[in-house]
This record gives structure tokens, C-alpha cells and sequence, in this order.
């Protein structure tokens, strides 16, 4: 990518999205939104921007929900970032966006939802036993978190309409490039470790 990157890339991610949820909620103006989703006849017709801008459309939720969502991704998008350095980061949020205009031209929709939750499954390969406090309450390492994160993302790929599951495979392309082999391997263990625990159990 040569110096074309931004450093810091989630944290204006979460600054715009912030910014789009608070227009959104201010009487007397048109919704951002609405000006800003991922729209196929829209673009055709000349609202290129709609091409890039859907990924700065924040998560639905109320005002803590929100602040938490975001707080999340930017401290996973900031520690990915310390990782792998921040071209390679900008290069993963990159083939996820490009992924979804690809799935948007072909079905018509694309999101940054899936995207922004594939980060979580990349932080789960990286920091496996890095401990949350869930609810501010419960202790949860991150892989359990990727678990969790990887069957919903299972289940929605069964349930949801067939535009959404386009959108969620390429939003899952730069995980698996960046990381399928060693997801793969990581789910190997933790089964092999439950397994063990299983057995011991019944001597």
C-alpha cells in the first residue's frame, strides 16, 4: 500500500459513526443515514458516494449500547492495529469494504456490521486468553468471545435473507486471508482441551 494509510484507521471510524448516530437523533434534520447507506439503483444513478460511506453507519442500539459498541471496536481495531501495523490493518478493512461493494453490486446490499464483528474473530486469534469483564460482571476470556461471535455468525448465515449471507461471506474474506488457517488451529485445540476435560470427567 506504499504510505497510502491511515493511521489510527477505527478510531475515526468510531468518531464518524458517533457522529452519524448523533445527527440522526437531531430534531428538525434529515436523517444521515439515509444519505449515506449502500444503495445500487442510488449510485447508478450518480450518489457514488454511497459506494464507501455505508461504512460509517453506526450499530442500532440506545445511547449506552452504542458508546459500548463503538468503545469495543475501537479498542479491538486499536490492538489489531498494534499487531500488524497499520498498513496491514488498512488492508483488511480495505478487502472488507471492497468485498461489500462487491456483494452490494451483485445483490444489492452491503453492510458494515459483519465486517467491523470479524474483527472480533481476528482479536480472538491474536489475544486468545486476553480477559473481559462482561456486563462489568462476568470474567470472559477472548476466545470465548470469538466462539460466540463465530456460532452467531454461523447461525445468521443460515437464517438471514440471501443478500445478507452474500454480505457476510465477504465481510468474513479478509478474516480468512488473514487468519483461517490459524482460527482453524486455535478451534482444533479449544475442542481437543474440551475433549480432555470431557473425559476426565467421566473417571
Amino acid at each position: 500500500m506504499g504510505r497510502c494509510y491511515i493511521p489510527q484507521l477505527m478510531k475515526y471510524l468510531c468518531i464518524a459513526m458517533l457522529g452519524v448516530f448523533i445527527l440522526d437523533h437531531v430534531p428538525m434534520i434529515r436523517s444521515a443515514s439515509e444519505l449515506l447507506y449502500f444503495n445500487k439503483g442510488l449510485i447508478l444513478e450518480g450518489q457514488v458516494w454511497r459506494l464507501v460511506t455505508f461504512i460509517f453507519l453506526p450499530p442500532s442500539g440506545s445511547y449506552l449500547w452504542i458508546l459500548l459498541n463503538l468503545y469495543f471496536y475501537f479498542f479491538i481495531g486499536s490492538a489489531l492495529e498494534n499487531a500488524w501495523g497499520s498498513r496491514r490493518f488498512n488492508l483488511y478493512y480495505l478487502i472488507g469494504i471492497v468485498g461489500n461493494i462487491i456483494a452490494g453490486m451483485i445483490t444489492g446490499f452491503a453492510t458494515n456490521a459483519y465486517l467491523n464483528l470479524s474483527l472480533t474473530l481476528a482479536f480472538a486469534v491474536l489475544y486468545p486468553d486476553m480477559q473481559f469483564t462482561l456486563f462489568f460482571i462476568l470474567p470472559v476470556k477472548a476466545k470465548w468471545i470469538g466462539l460466540a461471535w463465530g456460532a452467531y455468525l454461523l447461525y445468521q448465515l443460515a437464517v438471514v435473507p440471501w443478500a445478507w449471507k452474500v454480505a457476510l461471506l465477504f465481510s468474513l474474506l479478509p478474516f480468512v486471508l488473514f487468519h483461517g488457517k490459524d482460527a482453524l488451529l486455535q478451534c482444533k485445540l479449544w475442542l481437543r482441551h474440551v475433549r480432555f476435560w470431557i473425559n476426565t470427567r467421566k473417571k
